[in-house]
């Protein structure tokens, strides 16, 4: 198709940068150029990420335009109060009774010093330099894409130097809305700032773009013009092409920080081994990314650890290869309700492998919604034990049997071609008003 029109992409996360963030603008930049679009990228020249993988630059576009600036991160300053934990970093902390008065002061600095967020470093520079680049090139509209929500005051600032930009701000996480916000011992005057912000960017952006379908619904109620375009996968595997594996294995893919460890899964597990030789004998299981040092700790004492392995982060397509190779994919949520709305982007991958999801998360989420939707698994809330004892042990059957996953439906609709397809209507929506 021919290029027509051009949308520039303000995003901190760009490769070699790793983990989910990534992925959702890297695969929309891939596909739009399909449908009339052509993408540029504005993004940090000395990042600070905390994980990298330098096996996603191959995915980036050829001939893609790619504008950076330096920014400023005060990272090392912060690594020095928290330790050198690069928790503080990747938007984690620990929580609880044994919460060190490092990790509380961390916090503390992070939700009220570092209003939105530590990058807020590069929101007047990237203004500044941006306006002049609007002025000397032409745009169709600019998207910004948080976290870090900073980069959403980027695209307001704009807003108001250039009142007909046309601007899209994506929010592949809550702001406010998130369910760590309230971890991070806000002052009122603080907690105010940032809802005062969030409010602005809601009402400013001429579209603002959810990855759930309850977040689009809460940010209608906070005043924005939202729509949901979820995350995606790229390519499916068939099930033909799998043959049984070794172990019957449930495999967790990404970071299990404390506040999503699903203890109540582990309980289950844990029953299953101490009274089912066979499933004892045959059952692994797998995390692959970063594990909470605590839950680490805690699998060594449990009747589960001559069943763990843990691989440690290993690179996306790795990763994906573990995903194929499992029997049973974990994925967790927080606990409370207002977490209904986060589907994580690893979702979209586990719906790809044709694999069996065990969810657990607070009820009614739209993660059971999709799941629902497109028969890949079962949802249950953080009380359920027996519930998951049950359903393992289908699986755990289906296994012995070599049988497959053959009910899944309407996967389609989620691969990231027919996503980004739904982008480009949107943006040629708002283009043309």
């Amino acid at each position: 198709m021919k290029i027509s029109k051009k949308v520039l992409i303000i995003t901190y996360y760009w490769p070699p940068a790793g983990g989910p963030g990534v992925q959702r603008w890297l695969k929309f930049s891939k596909y739009l150029p399909h449908f009339g679009w052509q993408p540029i990228i504005y993004t940090p020249e000395n990042p600070s990420y905390p994980i990298v993988d330098e096996t996603l630059l191959k995915d980036i576009p050829e001939n893609i335009e790619i504008v950076r600036t330096k920014i400023w991160e005060p990272y090392q300053l912060a690594e020095k109060f928290s330790k050198g934990n690069k928790k503080f970093k990747a938007g984690q902390f620990d929580v609880g009774k044994n919460q060190s008065l490092m990790s509380k002061l961390s916090i503390f600095v992070r939700g009220n010093f570092f209003i939105p967020d530590a990058r807020k470093f590069w929101v007047k520079p990237s203004i500044s330099f941006l306006k002049k680049y609007l002025e000397e090139h032409h745009i169709d509209c600019i998207v910004t894409t948080g976290p870090p929500h900073s980069l959403h005051l980027i695209g307001l600032g704009l807003k108001k130097e250039i009142p007909k930009l046309k601007w899209i701000a994506d929010f592949r996480d809550p702001w406010t809305e998130i369910s760590y916000y309230k971890h991070l011992k806000l002052t009122k005057s603080s907690d105010e700032k940032h809802r005062k912000l969030e409010q602005s960017v809601f009402q400013t952006a001429d579209l603002t773009l959810a990855t759930s379908y309850t977040d689009a619904e809460n940010f209608k109620k906070s005043g924005a013009n939202a729509v949901c375009i979820t995350n995606g996968f790229d390519n499916m595997l068939s099930n033909d092409l799998k043959s049984k594996t070794k172990k019957f294995t449930l495999s967790y893919i990404g970071v299990l920080e404390q506040l999503r460890n699903p203890e109540n899964v582990w309980k289950a597990l844990e029953n299953l081994v101490a009274t089912n030789p066979d499933f004892k004998n045959d059952f692994e299981l797998k995390f692959v990314g970063r594990l909470d040092d605590k839950i680490a700790v805690d699998f060594e004492k449990s009747k589960l650890n001559k069943n763990i392995q843990n691989l440690g982060y290993l690179p996306h397509q790795k990763s994906f290869e573990e995903m194929q190779n499992s029997d049973l994919l974990l994925i967790t949520n927080f606990p409370d309700e207002k977490s209904r709305g986060i589907i994580p982007g690893k979702l979209f991958e586990y719906l790809a492998t044709g694999n069996s999801i065990l969810s657990i998360g607070p009820k009614a989420a739209d993660v059971e919604h999709i799941l629902n939707e497109t028969q890949s698994g079962q949802h249950f809330d953080y009380q359920s034990v027996e519930e998951i004892k049950d359903f393992v042990l289908n699986r755990y059957a289906q296994w012995q049997s070599s049988q497959t996953n053959e009910s899944q439906s309407n996967i389609e609709k989620f691969s990231r071609k027919n996503l980004t397809k739904e982008l480009a209507f949107q943006l040629n929506q708002l283009v043309s008003k």
